[in-house]
């Protein structure tokens, strides 16, 4: 049976087992992925590469995610979250090994092109979550484990330093550091693949293939949703939209913010590090607000009121974006940021509380297609970012290479630190706009009644249904 509540200390529960396991795989896959990040200026040393480079390196680490999101949606359906947990997390250790062992800048954007492919954990998470618990609960279940798993993504900050200095004190040189930690990183994905596999199964009721064998699940024609009658939905691409316009802006933010605070407001690089930090950290509690609400207004107001509260949400984080972006004092602008932080994750958990009822026979696909929209709209503000950036920066320099090295590096500094304020406020207003296109989203009055039967526990949807 779907669990009704998140108890999280039941962990002989199937479905709370599979909840820790999954959010645990799926930070280590954030860990992996952007495991690279603290160690950046290393590489740029290491491997000799140019500032496009690292600008490409930040667009491709988000690119190869999209592909792999598309696809594995499907594959959920088809197979079960348990195997392509399992092999996603064996076939991505493999780049995350090679980065380390990168020795010019193509083999470097090659790896991170393919170390993106771990984001797709995010989709297989939400799948598992989603056939796990009942609908009083999925959207917190969803937006908690989400959430949880977001946490790789910052605490790598952390992290990856610590295994760094492990490593160096075991005799490994300070440069060699970085490629022995993201080796450790890349064993550690290929382990969490084995005990995902023996330690989860695809439903409270069994595995795909167990179903399928006893005939507890059965393949009806009736029952089969194609791909494209999923892509024909205009509710999946508003909420591909509305994920672009969260989850991608919190990736771009994640890869832009520390060198905005150095640059606007002087600050250190270890203190703008620990401040991003923070602001990562904040997926502990923020992304499980998103979908505790978002159950909440689903309680009160049915479907629609999912529908209102993610609007509502989103709407205030574009706000909290653009007016962050026009901050000139550092205490204003962190109260912005931390508010943007809090609404950016609680956007996030609302709309994965609306995934689940868009479609219950595609709940694979539908995810893989939304969650493709978070890179996407990580890899279109990148190049916004890039675009803007690289312009202002080779103006500065250009202008002021009389001036002295310094000189025109404070320049060069301003520059960048204006593009990319006027990119945070052009970015606002495109998530306030996705915001208002959230309203389109409707449910039919069969849809509504579906949900509360199951809710009042007059009907229990199949593995099959669900």
């Amino acid at each position: 049976m779907k669990a009704t509540k998140l108890n999280l200390l039941h962990v002989r529960s199937i479905p709370i087992r599979t909840f820790w396991i999954s959010a645990i795989a799926f930070f280590i896959c954030f860990f992996a992925w952007f495991g690279i990040v603290p160690f950046m200026p290393d590489v740029v040393k290491d491997l000799g590469l140019t500032p496009a480079q690292k600008w490409n390196s930040i667009i491709l680490a988000v690119t190869g995610t999209v592909f792999a999101r598309l696809l594995i949606g499907k594959l959920c359906d088809k197979y079960g979250p348990r195997l392509c947990y399992t092999w996603l997390l064996i076939i991505g250790a493999i780049p995350v090994i090679l980065i380390g062992l990168a020795q010019t800048p193509f083999q470097f954007l090659l790896c991170r092109f393919f170390i993106g492919f771990i984001g797709a954990s995010f989709v297989i998470t939400q799948f598992h979550t989603s056939i796990m618990f009942a609908p009083n609960i999925v959207g917190t279940a969803n937006a908690t484990s989400a959430g949880w798993g977001n946490l790789g993504g910052g605490a790598n900050r952390l992290g990856m330093p610590l295994i760094a200095a492990a490593v160096v004190s075991f005799g490994v040189a300070d440069e060699l550091a970085w490629r022995y930690s993201m080796i450790i990183a890349g064993f550690v994905c290929f382990l969490m693949g084995l005990i995902y596999y023996f330690f989860t199964q695809d439903t409270p009721k069994g595995n795909f293939s167990e179903l399928r064998k006893t005939g507890n699940m059965p393949v009806l024609k009736k029952d089969k949703v194609s791909f494209l009658s999923t892509l024909k939905d205009y509710r999946v691409w508003i909420l591909f939209l509305v994920y672009a316009a969260c989850f991608g802006m919190e990736l771009t933010v994640y890869g832009t913010m520390d060198d905005y605070l150095q640059n606007t407001f002087g600050l250190e690089r270890i203190t703008a590090g620990n401040i991003v930090l923070s602001f990562a950290l904040m997926n502990i509690f923020a992304r499980t607000l998103g979908g505790f609400f978002g159950d909440r207004f689903g309680k009160l107001k049915g479907l629609r009121g999912r529908v209102l509260f993610l609007t509502f949400i989103l709407m205030a984080e574009g706000i909290m974006l653009s007016v962050f972006s026009m901050t000139t004092s550092l205490v204003v602008g962190i109260i912005f940021l931390v508010a943007f932080s809090l609404t950016v994750q609680m956007a996030e958990g609302a709309t994965f509380s609306v995934v689940p009822f868009i479609n219950k026979k595609a709940i694979g696909s539908i995810s893989g297609i939304v969650g493709a929209g978070g890179n996407v709209g990580a890899f279109l503000a990148a190049l916004l970012l890039k675009s803007k950036s690289a312009m202002a920066e080779s103006a500065a320099l250009k202008a002021n290479a009389s001036l002295g090295e310094e000189a025109a590096k404070t320049a060069q500094a301003a520059a960048a630190s204006g593009a990319v304020s006027s990119g945070y406020f052009v970015i606002g207003i495109f998530v306030v706009v996705a915001a208002i296109s959230a309203l389109a989203i409707k449910f039919s009055t069969a849809d509504e009644e579906a949900v509360l039967l199951e809710m009042d526990g007059k009907r229990t949807l199949s593995t099959v249904e669900a």
